[in-house]
Formats: C-alpha cells, sequence, structure tokens
C-alpha cells in the first residue's frame, strides 16, 4: 500500500531521493512510524520556511532581480522543536543577509509549539493538581515541569478573565437564576467563603453563565453590587428573577430591575417545609404541596393552596401561615408561558451546574488563594458556555413570541 501510494504521487528529485528514502527503509522496518511521521513533518517545515523567506524577499532563489536587490539570503541556522508530533532536531530556519526575516510558524527564541501548553490547562481545568501535571509532563516527555511552573502556565488564564468580566453584556435577558456556592479559600487562614452565580436564559432561550464573584459571605448587599455591575455592562431589561429565599434579596433584585418579576425557588420551599413537619405527616405533606405547583394554572394553584392550608393549619400553622404569605412569589411563573413553567419555578438545575463546579474543586482540600479559585471556576465556566452556546433550552423556543411581547408590554 506504501508503495502503490509513493507511485501516484510526482516529487521534485530531492523530496522524491528522501521519500523513496524513508519508504524503503519503512518497508524494510528499518524504521517506525513515529520517526515517519517526524520526517515528514520536518520536510514539510522546511519547505514552508523556504516559501516564507521568498515571499519576504520577493524573488526566488538564482533568479537575476535578486542580484541588485537590498536584500539576500544567507544560509540556514539550526534548531531544535518540540512538537505534538515529537521532537524535531536540526530543523533548517533560513536567513536572510540584513537579519530582518521571522518566520510566522514560531517566535524567535521558542523551542517548543503551544501544544505543550494546551495540553497543561486542559489537564489544569479537568481537575489535576499543578504538581501531578508536572510529575505527568516529566514522565511522558523528559521534560522538568515544576509544580510553580505549571502553575505560572495556567496563569495565562488571568488576563483573560479580567477581560471576560468586563465584556458586555446583551441588553435583553428573559430569565436571570442567581444562587451561591461556598468554597474553602486560604488567606490569612482557610475559611468558607462565598462565589455568587449568575445565569441568564436570553429571549432565544440560550442559556450563559453571565457573571461569577467571590466574596466572604453572601448577602443581598453584596447581591446588589453584582447586579449593578451587570446592569452597567449594558444588562437592561429582565422579566423574571429566579432565587432562593435569601433574607433582602428579592428587594434587592427589584431595586436594579424594578420591571421584573421575583420567582421563589419552590422546590427550596418544599423541602424547608418537610424539614418542619413529622414523619409520619411528610409524604401527605409532599403530595398536597405537589397539587399547588403542578396545578394547570394559577387559579387551580390557589384553590389548592387553600384546601392545603385548611386541611394543616391546626397541626402547622405557621408553615401554613407562610406559604399564603408568600403565595406571589412562589407562584409567579404561572404569569409565564407553559412551555417553559417547569424551568422557571425551581433552581434545580442551575444547582446542578453548580454542583458540577464544586466537584471541579474537590480535589483540593482548600485553594491556596482567590487567583487560584477563579482560575478553576473560569475554566468550568467557560466550558459549559461553549456547550450551552448550541442548546436552546426546552420549550423557549414555543414561547418566544409571548416573550418578546413581554418585554414589549414591559419596556417599551
Amino acid at each position: 500500500m506504501v508503495e502503490e501510494i509513493y507511485c501516484k504521487t510526482k516529487p521534485n528529485h530531492k523530496e522524491g531521493f528522501l521519500m523513496n528514502s524513508i519508504l524503503d527503509k519503512l518497508v524494510t522496518g528499518q524504521v517506525d512510524v513515529d520517526d515517519l511521521v517526524k520526517n515528514l513533518i520536518q520536510n514539510f517545515l522546511e519547505k514552508l520556511l523556504k516559501a516564507e523567506l521568498t515571499e519576504f524577499l520577493g524573488y526566488e532563489k538564482h533568479e537575476p532581480s535578486g542580484r541588485n536587490s537590498d536584500n539576500s539570503r544567507n544560509g540556514y541556522y539550526s534548531r531544535n522543536l518540540h512538537t505534538k508530533y515529537g521532537k524535531i532536531e536540526n530543523l533548517k530556519v533560513p536567513r536572510d543577509r540584513n537579519g530582518e526575516f521571522q518566520t510566522a510558524l514560531f517566535e524567535p527564541y521558542q523551542r517548543r509549539d503551544n501544544w505543550l501548553e494546551e495540553m497543561i490547562i486542559n489537564m489544569y481545568a479537568r481537575g489535576l493538581s499543578t504538581r501531578d501535571i508536572a510529575d505527568i509532563i516529566e514522565k511522558m516527555y523528559g521534560s522538568k515541569y515544576s509544580a510553580s511552573t505549571v502553575s505560572n502556565l495556567t496563569d495565562v488564564a488571568l488576563e483573560e478573565i479580567e477581560k471576560w468580566h468586563k465584556r458586555p453584556l446583551k441588553k435583553r435577558y428573559a430569565v436571570l437564576f442567581i444562587d451561591g456556592m461556598s468554597i474553602k479559600l486560604r488567606r490569612e487562614h482557610v475559611d468558607n467563603e462565598a462565589v455568587y452565580i449568575i445565569i441568564g436564559i436570553d429571549e432565544e432561550g440560550y442559556r450563559e453563565i453571565l457573571d461569577f464573584y467571590i466574596g466572604p459571605t453572601e448577602s443581598a448587599a453584596l447581591w446588589e453590587e453584582v447586579l449593578q455591575d451587570l446592569k452597567s455592562r449594558g444588562l437592561q431589561q429582565v422579566l423574571l428573577g429566579v432565587m432562593d429565599g435569601l433574607p433582602g434579596l428579592a428587594e434587592t433584585f427589584l431595586k436594579v430591575f424594578p420591571k421584573a418579576d421575583i420567582q421563589r425557588c419552590v422546590v427550596h420551599k418544599v423541602r424547608n417545609s418537610i424539614a418542619k413537619v413529622r414523619k409520619k405527616h411528610q409524604e401527605e405533606v409532599i403530595t398536597d404541596l405537589k397539587a399547588i405547583y403542578r396545578s394547570p394554572n394559577r387559579e387551580y394553584a390557589i384553590k389548592a393552596l387553600e384546601d392545603f392550608i385548611n386541611k394543616w393549619s391546626n397541626i402547622y400553622p405557621r408553615l401554613t401561615q407562610s406559604w399564603w404569605e408568600e403565595r406571589n412569589e412562589l407562584l409567579t411563573f404561572f404569569k409565564y408561558p407553559t412551555s417553559i413553567q417547569p424551568a422557571i419555578y425551581t433552581t434545580n438545575w442551575i444547582e446542578r451546574t453548580i454542583k458540577e463546579i464544586r466537584k471541579r474543586l474537590r480535589p483540593t482540600n482548600s485553594l491556596p488563594n482567590e487567583k487560584a479559585a477563579e482560575k478553576l471556576i473560569y475554566l468550568k465556566v467557560i466550558d459549559y458556555n461553549a456547550k450551552w452556546s448550541t442548546r436552546r433550552m426546552k420549550g423557549f423556543l414555543n414561547a418566544k413570541d409571548e416573550i418578546l411581547q413581554l418585554f414589549k408590554e414591559r419596556y417599551e
């Protein structure tokens, strides 16, 4: 098969001699495939380098027009280059007499292409420690990368993080999900800190993690700063904010986006309610609560809520009273198209996202500093955003016209 491929090609004399020699060795088993690939790549790179120099000088080798030019070819220098195919030794890099030519293939003093650095960042993003990565690189390639060197390589993400935090946002998001998670972070000593996460669904139904922030604790005051920052970057119109029951959070959200609605997470409310109910009543209470938030419309939901209160108010008066007092924020989702209601009455799926981010942080008992935390979270966030950019949330396509109408009624 190798000879057949060779017969179909028409190399020039030198290339034919090189190819013929390589193929003869391959057929007779004197060279392995890895060496063959490296030789072919070296030959290809050297041809590219020659072509680059010709383009730079503006004339072919030995052309008369080059004799009166201000610059000319000046031989070669040899260098080694590490690639993902192996180490290429004695790569011939052409020179010009004025020393002005610089290839676009690699930097002047670069000894390896960027594949290794990219691999290190990918391993770091998937949870390997800097020490583990350094050991792997040394075993695979013999290059000694210390844990601090690997950490410095992953610092390339820090510039990207800064740009990402400041990037302009879309003007409209139909829904904002806001939630927080706790991480162990070392400053002077190790302590729990909060990560604020904001996920938006645009009017087309595409999800995006808009931003994340690290703060000492989760509070409504800090959430206000976070939301105001989003607004300063272009986010002006929101229909619905979905959140848990953090004290003051709903008021803070409406302070920043006064024309939006608030949806309290129904599943959070159910969990908290069950914790206040005796074990023998729990299954029955869950069934009665499901009848409320799984009703076909708000009218039926209010009727089911009234039945729940009549049934349980004597045994659990505080529980039933809290459901009645919070009914408006718990049943907001009924104002929205039926097709998207399952996606907006709970923060469950954003909690799943947070769970995956937490899993990424799990190999580290505590993060050494805020910079390390930001790098790890950011790499997971951009991975999610890349996946979500091509996946529309279920039900939003059918609801698009109704969502656009809601924007028009509130903001135009």
